[in-house]
């Protein structure tokens, strides 16, 4: 098997391969994500899940790489980190009682075999209605700050989340069940990667 290499930062992404079975190696892209514009959500997380998981595949050699990209848009308006604490404040502010739609990236290259592929995961999202006292007290975590759409499902951001429509891992920023469909496609089990 080839080795499986992560090409991201993200804990949360690691944290859900390690709960099904998967050590990866993890190799951040450093890709510059400005570079990068696209007309929508779903356009834009493909690009940048493959840019990313490129980027990586030029210094893992053999390997079997996974770029992913997420995030939220809210009426049209895509929302990636939020670059500071007020940020994260307006965007909850416009949030809250309503819904936003979750788009996740997923690249995958088989470098032993040539291959590429590419989807993207698509979760609803519906937001309680947090009192702006709780909003600045969810902000002051900190934690929303290191997430695309403000908020951490599996952390403090959960209690804020009412209901999903679709994958709850894609929202944490990896569809299981999209990344098993696609070691399918490349003639892998998802149990072939699983530590022994």
């Amino acid at each position: 098997m080839p080795p499986f290499v992560l090409a991201s930062v993200s804990p949360a992404r690691r944290r859900l391969l390690q709960t099904v079975g998967i050590e990866p190696i993890v190799q951040p892209s450093h890709f510059d994500e400005s570079l990068v514009n696209a007309e929508s959500s779903d356009a834009l997380v493909k690009i940048l899940a493959q840019c990313k998981a490129e980027t990586v595949a030029q210094e893992m050699k053999g390997s079997l790489i996974l770029g992913c990209d997420s995030v939220l848009d809210v009426d049209g308006e895509i929302y990636g980190k939020p670059a500071s604490k007020e940020e994260a404040i307006e965007r909850w502010q416009i949030m809250r009682g309503h819904y936003g739609t979750l788009y996740t990236g997923h690249a995958l290259i088989d470098q032993t075999r040539d291959k590429l592929l590419v989807y993207c995961g698509v979760t609803k999202v519906y937001f309680a209605n947090p009192s702006d006292a709780e909003i600045k007290a969810y902000v002051d975590t900190e934690e929303p700050l290191k997430c695309a759409g403000c908020f951490a499902l599996e952390g403090k951001g959960g209690v804020f989340v009412e209901k999903l429509e679709g994958c709850h891992s894609n929202v944490i920023g990896l569809s299981l069940p999209l990344l098993r469909q696609m070691l399918k496609q490349l003639n892998y089990e998802i149990t072939d990667f699983w530590e022994k």
